[in-house]
């Protein structure tokens, strides 16, 4: 099963972990075959936030909410199941100044192509 595990954190303590730390974390989930992708974000103050309301398109400079902690990243990992996941997302080396958001993958592709074939 696929999860995406979001990590956040204030980035005034960005600076505790060390990228090396970190790259080395990412070499280790990918050869061990549980990492499907994984990204570092820029700074929350380089996101732009786009709604369409009534049709019409909003663009915000930021987040779309204030928050203490910011995205910084994600792994997009395979795990038999949630605890698997846990146990590798407790790993992930922001968890000990951040935190990581665990969400099961929806298969939205896969669910639409499996009603398209049964005629539905």
């Amino acid at each position: 099963m696929k999860y995406l595990c979001l990590v956040y954190l204030d980035e005034a303590r960005l600076d505790e972990l060390p990228d090396a730390e970190c790259v080395a974390y990412d070499r280790e989930i990918r050869g061990s075959g549980h990492c499907l992708a994984s990204e570092a974000l820029q700074p929350v103050h380089t996101a732009t936030t786009v709604r369409i309301r009534d049709g019409r398109l909003g663009i915000t400079d930021g987040p779309f909410a204030e928050t203490k902690e910011q995205l910084a990243g994600f792994y997009m990992i395979e795990a038999h199941d949630l605890d698997q996941a846990i146990e590798l997302a407790s790993r992930i080396p922001p968890a000990r100044v951040g935190s990581i958001e665990i969400r099961p993958v929806r298969p939205i592709r896969e669910t639409v192509a499996a009603a398209e074939a049964l005629g539905r």
